[in-house]
């Protein structure tokens, strides 16, 4: 009865996952109107706010120095970069004050002393040394668009924002058999689940080439330095607090990345985030949203739940299939998750190709063959994460767990970037959204 009733559960569990990502997959292509204000609006030329781009680095010797230079020549008037590096990493120091020496206007070095290294307390040291009104946040592997700037500061006048969220795309497709999926999750979060959670209220931030008022930043007490998924974090906690949030996205004006670059570096990763998320979810910040939003928070926060438990029992429901023993009906409802997952697919395909057009790469039948086949092997993997974060956080390991960049994003650049022109009205704005409280999920 027991074997039934997981069975059971495992079948609802997988249906309301599958039915909900494939919802949020394909928000932002439902109307040409819904695609349409994803996009940032024509800039109007003025440039009126200051920036601060903080650059946490660790071991990143081999990437620092062209993400530096890329930034330098970003085109907005009033900016400057501000590189975090630890006092126990000698390599990536010297990289950085060498760049500052080239550049004394433009390029800062902070040194972070604390012995427990991570991102948010990078960020929080860096934070005091801000002369910016607005702080910006990159990794240290970013290409950044030059024209970003000028698009970011426009939409922060134009709609009275708080936050300004913009596109991150990983870009090495075809790098190995599972970059091509790890691309896609990225196309499919910054091209539309953000923008659904910023339209409802509650919105888990991206983790880089996200904007925010220095002021507000700084009165909500920056970035929690204990937390594996400080971006969340932030997210959630400027949502408690209304904070007006744009997410804007175009293929041009995107932050571009590499993929991890092992299943290693994978896994590890996806466990800092899903440990993050439950760290989120037990700090109880989401509770002060009103009802509709505390319950998308709530779901959002326990994914790592549900993908551990699906992990877990797969492998079980095969082995009780192999066995035998279970009544037809419930047999045959255990196979009802196929059909969400089978539509999640296709959509896959679909925006697959989508992807490949909008960054002008050659998307051929192998690419495809790779998604269909390597897609139980991926979601394998991120469920073993999953379970892994379960643990780590009922263990109480909080570690960083650094994921390295080797530059393998590089090769799929153009030389020249190009300019960013919208093909919708000048006046159309940014989906800029202060929470509903009354709007359904």
């Amino acid at each position: 009865m027991w074997i039934s009733a997981a069975l059971l559960l495992d079948s609802l569990l997988l249906m309301a996952a599958a039915g909900v990502t494939l919802w949020w997959m394909m928000h932002a292509w439902r109307t040409p109107e819904t695609l349409d204000a994803t996009a940032f609006a024509e800039p109007d030329g003025a440039h009126r706010l200051s920036f601060s781009l903080l650059v946490p680095a660790r071991h990143e010797e081999q990437v620092l120095a062209h993400t530096i230079e890329r930034m330098l020549l970003i085109d907005h008037p009033d900016f400057e970069v501000v590189v975090v590096v630890g006092h126990d990493d000698p390599g990536t120091a010297a990289i950085a004050h060498g760049l500052a020496e080239h550049h004394p206007d433009r390029v800062k070095v902070v040194t972070d002393h604390h012995e427990a290294k991570n991102k948010p307390r990078a960020l929080n040291t860096a934070l005091p040394h801000c002369r910016g009104e607005i702080i910006g946040v990159f990794d240290a592997e970013d290409i950044v668009h030059r024209e970003l700037l000028t698009h970011v500061d426009h939409a922060f006048r134009g709609a009275s924002a708080d936050v300004v969220q913009g596109g991150v795309q990983l870009v090495n497709y075809d790098s190995n058999w599972y970059s091509l999926r790890n691309c896609l999750e990225y196309f499919f979060w910054f091209r539309s689940r953000l923008h659904l959670h910023a339209r409802k209220g509650f919105i888990p931030l991206g983790g880089n080439t996200v904007f925010v008022r220095a002021e507000l930043l700084r009165v909500t007490g920056g970035w929690d330095g204990d937390c594996l998924a400080e971006d969340c974090d932030l997210g959630v906690r400027l949502s408690s607090r209304g904070a007006k949030v744009v997410v804007a996205y175009h293929a041009a004006l995107v932050t571009r990345e590499e993929t991890p670059d092992s299943l290693r570096g994978l896994y590890k990763q996806r466990t800092r985030w899903n440990q993050g998320f439950l760290q989120v979810l037990r700090k109880g910040e989401w509770r002060r949203l009103p009802v509709r939003q505390r319950v998308l928070a709530r779901w959002t926060l326990t994914t790592p739940f549900v993908q551990a438990f699906t992990g877990v029992m797969v492998p079980f429901g095969v082995l009780v299939a192999l066995l035998g023993g279970i009544p037809l009906p419930i047999s045959l409802f255990a196979w009802l998750p196929v059909l969400p997952m089978a539509a999640m697919t296709v959509f896959e395909c679909v925006a697959l190709h989508d992807f490949g057009r909008e960054y002008g790469f050659r998307i051929t039948p192998l690419h495809y063959a790779k998604l269909l086949i390597g897609t139980p092997v991926y979601g394998l993997i991120l469920a073993a994460a999953a379970v892994r974060a379960v643990w780590r956080e009922y263990t109480g390991r909080k570690d960083w767990e650094l994921t390295s960049h080797v530059g393998a994003h590089l090769e799929h650049q153009p030389e020249h970037q190009p300019a960013y022109h919208l093909e919708h009205e000048p006046s159309r704005t940014p989906a800029a959204v202060r929470p509903d409280p009354q709007e359904a999920l």
